[in-house]
């Protein structure tokens, strides 16, 4: 009896919070152009979902998540394959950021290349104790260019640039000292860590949220000038929202808000 293939993405929701998570653990969760698909169409479907208040991105068996399928890429050497190829990855990293909710990746094991890339693409990260992570396409004569572009908006470039050109490893707390991750946490802790960082967003304003992510990522971009003035705008929307009320007259009468968004 032929039995189904197991999804490539596992998707479970519990209060808010939705947890997808790459399914391929025989290959370290590489991304597939399959696995890129099933992400992609998972983030449309999250971003379409007013009910989802987080997003915990995790891999399943021993690993997060090993890069691109090296195996993939070698059976198909076009230059306007690899081109399609990066920009499809591509296009899922920015669609972490879109979301109007916050993503955090739940980090063990290995993070390395395009998976690394994933961990910097995510707005939080928490890794257990044991995680490694490398952009290490270097050592098999592959500059990971568009990893670089994650991890050098989150670490310094001279820590950036070293990880890039000599593709060692570094640990989860060099990581969390590098400003990779979060927090390195032991790993029988990592589960619970991860669900304490979900709660703390699930308890807040969904629209305070939504307007913050936004505002986060595209001030970044902006002169300081700019970026004052589109943040003052975006806070005075902010203020029009019923939650900012709700929550303001909650701290002044001392008690807990009632969201509304």
């Amino acid at each position: 009896m032929q039995t189904e293939p197991a999804p490539l993405l596992l998707r479970e929701d519990l209060d808010g919070v939705v947890t997808l998570r790459m399914n391929r653990p025989l290959q370290f969760n590489a991304l597939s152009e399959a696995m890129l698909d099933a992400l992609q169409r998972a983030l449309d479907a999250v971003a379409a979902d007013p009910a989802v208040r987080c997003v915990v991105l995790a891999g399943a068996g021993k690993a997060f998540c090993a890069g691109h399928d090296l195996r993939e890429m070698r059976a198909q050497p076009g230059l306007a394959y690899y081109q399609a190829l990066f920009a499809r990855c591509a296009g899922v990293m920015q669609a972490i950021q879109a979301l109007p909710v916050p993503v955090i990746a739940r980090v063990h094991g290995i993070a390395t290349a395009a998976g690394c890339q994933l961990v910097a693409s995510c707005d939080l990260a928490i890794a257990g104790e044991s995680a490694r992570f490398a952009v290490s396409g270097i050592n098999v004569g592959l500059f990971c260019a568009t990893p670089a572009v994650a991890l050098s908006r989150n670490v310094s470039s001279k820590r950036a640039f070293d990880m890039l050109v000599t593709g060692r490893f570094i640990d989860a707390a060099t990581a969390a000292d590098f400003g990779l991750v979060n927090e390195a946490v032991p790993d029988a802790e990592l589960d619970a860590a991860v669900a304490r960082k979900a709660a703390d967003i699930v308890g807040k304003s969904p629209a305070a949220i939504r307007h913050g992510k936004a505002m986060f990522y595209r001030q970044q971009q902006l002169a300081l000038g700019e970026a004052y003035c589109y943040a003052g705008d975006v806070m005075a929307r902010n203020m029009m929202e019923e939650d900012a009320g709700e929550g303001i007259d909650a701290f002044l009468e001392k008690r807990p808000p009632i969201w509304r968004s």
